[in-house]
């Protein structure tokens, strides 16, 4: 149920196609993914950011979904660092997390990127539109990581993310300019969803439901997309400063986010009895 919930295709982009082809590939991919996810995190790098050109600003899909899962990180007893542009560092820089520039990926146990641009096959990054990404990208530590045996996981809502390497096919065949704009870098664990934002929700919520304990609970996106847009991000879609994350309200994602922490209260309810 929840990942049929985060990967409501509600911009229309493909991916609710993707995701049902998928999903009957790797049926179990999101609760794999939260059991990796609840089985690695003594040291975890989250890695966000998507520049949108031309203006090359990150957007406001990425970020909060990277802070829900660092509070899920730290609220497991494991350690969080996020890697991101510097505007994104500036916006959050009053939460209590740690950002770090320059990793040294050998000294973590869990990879995770949320909407991060993953190199196409002709080896550029580019937007859903197939412009391209003229500015540093992440994806490379991500490589490494799954190189070295670190566990990684992925989660991307437009194909062109890394991760959807895992999918390529898939890609270029229900994504539009698939096959310019896919990504080949691939992960141990892809999660796809009509948000990024959502797919890590999702994420935490199938990790709470393994756990029994609601990890979403405190967790208010609406101050994290305010301070977002307070720094200059803009929706990725729009490519304006304000209040909204893919062309969708921030109303539409409070939503959504509430949806999920009550699914999760409900099933705990449900066990309970």
């Amino acid at each position: 149920m929840i990942a049929h919930l985060i990967n409501t295709d509600v911009g229309n982009r493909g991916i609710k196609r993707l995701y049902l082809e998928y999903r009957r590939r790797n049926f179990s991919f999101l609760e794999d993914s939260a059991r990796a996810f609840m089985s690695n995190i003594d040291r975890t790098l989250i890695i966000t950011g998507f520049p949108v050109p031309p203006i090359m600003v990150p957007e406001t899909d990425g970020p909060p979904g990277a802070v829900a899962l660092a509070k899920a990180v730290e609220s497991l007893g494991g350690k969080a660092e996020i890697l991101t542009y510097p505007e994104i560092r500036e916006a959050l820089e009053g939460l209590s997390f740690s950002f770090v520039r320059k990793p040294r990926v050998s000294k973590y146990s869990l990879v995770v990127a949320i909407e991060t641009p993953g190199m196409s096959a002709d080896g550029g990054h580019y937007s859903m539109s197939g412009a391209v990404i003229t500015r540093e990208t992440f994806d490379g530590v991500v490589v490494e990581a799954k190189e070295r045996g670190i566990p990684t996981i992925g989660i991307g809502d437009g194909g062109n993310e890394v991760g959807m390497g895992n999918v390529r096919d898939l890609v270029e065949r229900y994504i539009p300019m698939g096959r310019k704009i896919g990504s080949v870098v691939e992960v141990d664990h892809l999660i796809t969803a009509g948000v990024s934002n959502w797919g890590a929700y999702g994420l935490i919520a199938e990790a709470s439901l393994l756990r029994g304990e609601n990890l979403l609970g405190s967790f208010n996106e609406v101050e994290i997309v305010e301070a977002l847009v307070g720094a200059g991000l803009v929706d990725g879609v729009t490519k304006r400063a304000e209040k909204s994350v893919d062309g969708i309200s921030i109303k539409v994602h409070e939503k959504m986010l509430n949806l999920l922490k009550a699914m999760v209260e409900k099933v705990g309810e449900t066990k309970k009895t």
